[in-house]
C-alpha cells in the first residue's frame, strides 16, 4: 500500500450508511442489519474497512466495535481505517480535537490503535490555519503516528483546491478522493496523478458516484448524495445504456473501473446491508469485454466538482 507495510485487499469496504444518515444517503439503517453487515464483511474476502468519527454521530464506528466485541478482537490480517474530525457544533478542529477525535474512535471502534488514520475534511473546519498551524489537527495527527497509535496517516477532504496545498506541504502516506474519480467524472485525475508520482497511495472510495450507479437511475434518482433532475442523471443513463448493450450490470464497470486503474491501490465501496458485500465481490469479477471499455472510454465525462452544491451533513 503506497509506502506502507500494509497488505490491503483491492476493495474497502465504507462504513458511513450503516451508522444511518438518511440525509445523506435517502433511507436508514438499523443496528441489526449493521451488525450483520459488518459481520459479512469480516466473513468476506476482503481486509479493510474504512469508517470516520463523524459518521451518523459516531454510531459507524459503535456499531462496528459491536462486532469486534462479539468476536473478540479484529480477525487477523484485517486493516481498519478511520478518520480524525472536527467539533461537529463548532467546526473547531485543532490538536485537542483531533485527539478526542481519535480516543472517541479507540473506545467505540474497542481497539487500542488503528491502521490508517486520517485528517478528515478540513474545508469543513472554521479555519483551515487552525488545522495545519503548529497547534493544529495535522500536527497532531503526525504525532499520533509517531506515537505508535497509527501505522500510517492520510488525508480524506473533498475539494482539491483544499487538498493539493496540503499534499504538497505534509507527508501524507494516502489519500482518500470520493465521487471524483468515476465513469461519469474525473475531477480527481490531477490530484490521483500527482500521488502516484509521490508514492502517496489512493483510495477511491464512492465509484457509483453516491449510489446511482449500483442501484440505477431509474428507481435512484440521486447523484453525489443529493436529489437529481433527468438532466444531471442523463451521463449515468449513457452508462446504464452502453453496459445493457453488453449485459454487464453498471455497478460491475463502474467499481471495475476504479479497480483497473493501477494508480489507485483500493476502491472503497459503501455497503449497507450484508447482500451489498457479496454482490460488490461478484461485480468485481465479473467478465467485463474489450468493447465495452472501448465504449465507455468514448463517452464525455465531467472533470468539475461533482459535490459544489452539496449540503453536507453528518446524519
Amino acid at each position: 500500500m503506497g509506502r506502507m507495510k500494509l497488505d490491503v485487499s483491492k476493495i474497502c469496504f465504507g462504513t458511513s450508511s450503516l451508522s444511518s444518515m438518511p440525509d445523506t444517503y435517502g433511507y436508514e439503517v438499523s443496528p441489526e442489519r449493521a451488525h450483520d453487515t459488518v459481520r459479512a464483511i469480516f466473513d468476506s474476502s476482503v481486509n479493510f474497512l474504512d469508517t470516520s468519527r463523524i459518521y451518523g454521530f459516531g454510531r459507524s464506528e459503535e456499531r462496528i466495535g459491536d462486532v469486534i466485541r462479539e468476536r473478540g478482537g479484529l480477525p487477523k490480517g484485517f486493516v481498519v481505517s478511520t478518520k480524525l474530525d472536527r467539533d461537529p457544533k463548532t467546526n473547531k478542529f485543532d490538536a485537542g480535537e483531533a485527539r478526542r477525535s481519535l480516543e472517541e474512535s479507540l473506545k467505540a471502534l474497542n481497539l487500542s490503535r488503528v491502521h490508517l488514520l486520517h485528517l478528515h475534511d478540513p474545508e469543513h473546519a472554521r479555519s483551515l490555519s487552525e488545522v495545519t498551524g503548529p497547534g493544529g489537527a495535522i500536527p497532531a495527527l503526525i504525532k499520533m503516528k509517531e506515537e505508535g497509535l497509527c501505522d500510517a496517516i492520510g488525508l480524506a477532504a473533498g475539494t482539491l483546491e483544499v487538498m493539493m496545498p496540503l499534499l504538497k506541504e505534509f507527508e501524507f502516506d494516502a489519500l482518500i478522493t470520493h465521487n471524483r474519480f468515476t465513469l461519469v467524472n474525473r475531477n480527481a485525475e490531477p490530484m490521483i496523478a500527482f500521488a502516484a508520482s509521490k508514492g502517496i497511495a489512493v483510495l477511491n472510495a464512492a465509484p457509483y458516484a453516491g449510489g446511482v450507479l449500483a442501484k440505477g437511475s431509474d428507481s435512484f434518482k440521486r447523484y453525489v448524495y443529493q436529489e437529481a433532475s433527468d438532466a444531471v442523471l442523463s451521463p449515468v443513463k449513457r452508462v446504464e445504456a452502453v453496459c445493457a448493450k453488453h449485459g454487464v450490470p453498471p455497478g460491475a464497470a463502474a467499481l471495475q473501473f476504479s479497480m483497473r486503474d493501477p494508480r489507485i491501490t483500493s476502491t472503497i465501496c459503501g455497503v449497507s446491508k450484508p447482500e451489498r458485500v457479496k454482490e460488490t465481490l461478484a461485480w468485481a469479477e465479473w467478465k467485463i469485454p474489450a468493447a465495452l471499455w472501448e465504449e465507455l472510454q468514448s463517452l464525455p465525462f465531467a472533470t468539475d466538482d461533482p459535490e459544489a452544491t452539496r449540503q453536507y451533513s453528518a446524519g
